[in-house]
């Protein structure tokens, strides 16, 4: 039963990154007017993908906060998710459609004003869901300990490479099959047992 549930919530974490990654293959190197069609189209459909990123920060965490150091961390996890989640729909919406369809429209000019608009969004998400990532890691670690480093080292250094690699092949792509993999290693770390030391009675206390 328990290996269902990790299945489940690995599935879970892991469907965005992967279609994110599947979809840095299928997206044009540049945008002219001869792919600002498919550039759009394409940002189109992940408009709706980008924000499911998070879901590998929030399932790990799932539960009411308490009122204590991991309640107050969860909270800026979830923080730092809604930020992002909000600034990077935004880069794809300028950088993304926006850009897209005017180029395909013949209008000059605009493409490069809207992606360095879409680049400050874009950068603002990344930096607000390396601070949700630090932070549920921090929770982590206090649950289950040095079980936690593999996935917080390779989700940390997805993040940093997901400041200018966005999803274009090839550093996007492996950028996305990086989050999967941290994701699925944190992901299975919370279904073990918990390190519970308050629990632990030393001879002196009994």
């Amino acid at each position: 039963m328990r290996s269902l549930r990790v299945l489940r919530s690995t599935a879970l974490v892991t469907a965005a990154p992967l279609m994110l990654a599947v979809a840095g293959l299928l997206h044009p190197r540049h945008l002219t007017a001869a792919t600002a069609g498919d550039w759009a189209g394409l940002h189109i459909a992940l408009l709706p993908v980008f924000p499911l990123l998070a879901l590998g920060l929030i399932v790990p965490l799932w539960g009411r906060p308490g009122r204590d150091a991991e309640g107050a961390l969860t909270v800026l996890a979830w923080s730092g998710c809604l930020v992002y989640a909000a600034y990077y729909s935004g880069l794809d919406a300028v950088a993304g459609i926006s850009a897209g369809t005017v180029v395909d429209h013949g209008i000059r000019g605009a493409a490069g004003r809207l992606f360095a608009v879409g680049g400050d969004l874009g950068r603002t998400g990344v930096y607000a869901l390396a601070v949700a990532c630090l932070a549920t890691c921090a929770v982590l670690w206090r649950r289950h300990g040095a079980r936690v480093l593999p996935g917080s080292v390779v989700l940390l250094a997805a993040c940093w490479f997901f400041v200018d690699s966005h999803i274009f092949w090839p550093r996007g792509v492996f950028t996305m099959l990086g989050f999967a993999v941290a994701f699925t290693l944190l992901t299975v770390t919370t279904y073990r047992p918990a390190k519970d030391t308050a629990r632990t009675e030393t001879p002196a206390n009994r």
